[in-house]
């Protein structure tokens, strides 16, 4: 397969990179059209936050880390543009963990699942549901995304919903679970109905996940119940709100653009 060379120099180096590995996802059958365009969505917002991660993520970051090292029967939600954008490093998390990961998609094929699987295999995941376990149809919702594992999402008493669409997060929260997600768009309902909001972008969001477990991993439940208590996530969207609005202000006043 011929894949463009983006040279390190280039100032948009990062986000291109992540273009070839969503178009790379596509030709192998994990990617399909529409997650094309929402990753385009998702890279006009990290545009505006300046493509860093911000304070208010690496707070959210934490808190959510925390609460899935908390939970009982955590999972990883994963769909096709997460596992083309980050796949060594949700094999990774989920290895350091033991948070299994659950291939979950709105365009669903047996085919799209299959490969998927195989990508994630072959970058290491150890365990892997929602492919070749025991599923179930959740209530409440039509999309394909309501066939869950039994294993996983269903009995899972917090979900990790990166890159998610807001019909299920609504249907998992009204099921009782708490959700986590990592959304570049703050005004999405996903980002608004989540108990924990990673306002960044996944490909630097897992990184930085792998190195907070690393250091809560050995934390006792006191120190993690207290990281998860004190978060506000109406706070921490508002954060990521007012930055939006300040730093783009401050750019039109100083007659640069993003």
């Amino acid at each position: 397969m011929n894949q463009v060379k983006i040279p390190r120099s280039h100032p948009r180096y990062e986000s291109l990179l992540l273009r070839e590995k969503i178009i790379e996802g596509y030709k192998k059958g994990i990617v399909v059209l529409p997650g094309l365009i929402a990753h385009g969505r998702g890279e006009a917002f990290d545009y505006i936050i300046g493509e860093k991660t911000q304070d208010f993520a690496l707070k959210a970051i934490e808190a959510g880390v925390a609460m899935l090292l908390l939970a009982e029967r955590p999972v990883v939600s994963v769909n096709g543009n997460t596992a083309a954008l980050v796949p060594a490093e949700l094999a990774r998390f989920s290895e350091l963990t033991g948070i299994p990961l659950e291939v979950n998609l709105f365009y669903r094929s047996r085919e799209r699942e299959e490969a998927i699987y195989k990508w994630l295999k072959m970058h290491g995941a150890p365990k892997i549901l929602g492919v070749y376990d025991e599923r179930i149809e959740l209530d409440g919702f039509e999309s394909m995304r309501r066939i869950v594992s039994v294993e996983g999402i269903y009995s899972a008493d917090v979900v990790l919903v990166p890159l998610e669409d807001g019909d299920r997060t609504e249907a998992l929260k009204k099921m009782g679970k708490k959700v986590i997600t990592i959304d570049l768009n703050p005004f999405s309902r996903t980002a608004q109905k989540a108990d924990i909001t990673i306002v960044d972008n996944i490909y630097r969001v897992l990184p930085l996940m792998i190195n907070e477990a690393k250091r809560l991993i050995d934390a006792d439940r006191e120190e993690l119940t207290r990281i998860v208590s004190s978060y506000d996530n109406k706070r921490i969207l508002s954060e990521a709100i007012l930055f939006i609005r300040d730093r783009l202000t401050r750019l039109g006043e100083q007659g640069v653009f993003v």
